[in-house]
């Protein structure tokens, strides 16, 4: 078992998400940067979409009942085991009644702590991961709390003992600039309003939740919104509300709206969406839909290459 005797922010369980429902209105959900727990969980042998903790700007202290493997991925904070410095994106041993701290992020917004077996919760519609605004998964639908107790599986395979190569990380790291392709409105927006969104600079604002996440800058106009009607809408997407201040949807999205879209993140950039905080910068760069598809493929391969760590 895991004792949480401290939940920091906003800590919940996490694994890939559950894709699929979003005809019933429901989300994929999953971790908000699934590179990290994907190299968590690889790191401490478990299979990449194991449910782990998603800690959000301020980690905690987590108590194991029995000796484990474990790591932490993700934002860059200090950790602490049993009070002495522990390391980040690399395994190491955690003693029976070994105590992990997860401090303050410095750099990034959300880290990730896995152990071996992973998280072992019910699964609802086949994932374990933390809808919050559906009110399903992880520990009863609902962040973690000081004295809630999560058990641990059993471990599938014996941990690799090893860390990710600092070379790796920096390929892998996350961006400030977002790569975006077009979106199913992106022809409604003026030249000009096209070429503001990538010229410009914008910041995240503290309206930042699983949802979505409000930037301000330039404003955006669309001459053609106001014959909107209500479509899908994609994780990723960057919408234009009627005060022109781009919003992108996160992981807890609604499934459907009536802004219109000029733009969508490409799928290798959204492990950055979710390290991103209140206050970052962020810029947009347009890409064609081949090339997102190849920076897709370029990250799963390394994510798949034998010397994505050191042992």
């Amino acid at each position: 078992m895991i004792l949480v005797e401290s939940a920091g922010l906003l800590t919940t369980v996490q694994d890939l998400g559950r894709p699929g429902y979003g005809e019933m209105g429901v989300s994929a959900c999953g971790a908000g940067d699934p590179v990290a727990l994907r190299i968590a969980n690889t790191l401490v042998g478990n299979r990449p979409g194991a449910a782990a903790l998603e800690m959000t700007m301020i980690g905690g202290r987590y108590r194991f009942d029995i000796a484990t493997v474990a790591a932490v991925t993700g934002a860059e904070c200090p950790v602490r085991l049993n009070g002495a410095p522990a390391p980040q994106w690399a395994a190491f041993e955690v003693p029976a009644g070994g105590m992990i701290e997860v401090a303050v992020a410095t750099a990034g917004a959300r880290m990730y702590l896995a152990a071996a077996g992973g998280i072992d919760v019910p699964l609802a519609l086949g994932s374990a991961s933390t809808h919050l605004t559906a009110g399903i998964g992880g520990l009863d639908g609902r962040a973690l709390r000081k004295g809630d107790r999560l058990a641990l599986g059993i471990a599938e395979r014996p941990a690799l003992w090893r860390a990710l190569r600092r070379e790796t990380l920096a390929r892998l790291g996350a961006r400030k600039t977002l790569r975006v392709t077009a979106a199913p409105q992106t022809a409604w927006f003026t030249d000009e309003q096209r070429a503001l969104l990538v010229s410009s600079a914008y910041r995240v604002t503290q309206e930042v939740n699983r949802l979505g996440l409000r930037l301000d800058g330039a404003p955006l106009a669309c001459p053609g919104a106001s014959n909107m009607i209500t479509e899908g809408a994609a994780l990723g997407t960057v919408q234009v509300p009627a005060g022109g201040q781009p919003i992108i949807l996160f992981v807890e999205q609604q499934t459907t709206g009536g802004y219109p879209k000029i733009a969508n993140v490409i799928a290798a950039d959204l492990p950055s969406v979710g390290q991103l905080r209140p206050g970052d910068e962020v810029r947009f760069e347009w890409v064609g839909f081949e090339t997102a598809r190849a920076l897709l493929r370029e990250q799963e391969s390394l994510m798949a290459h034998g010397e994505l760590f050191a042992e």
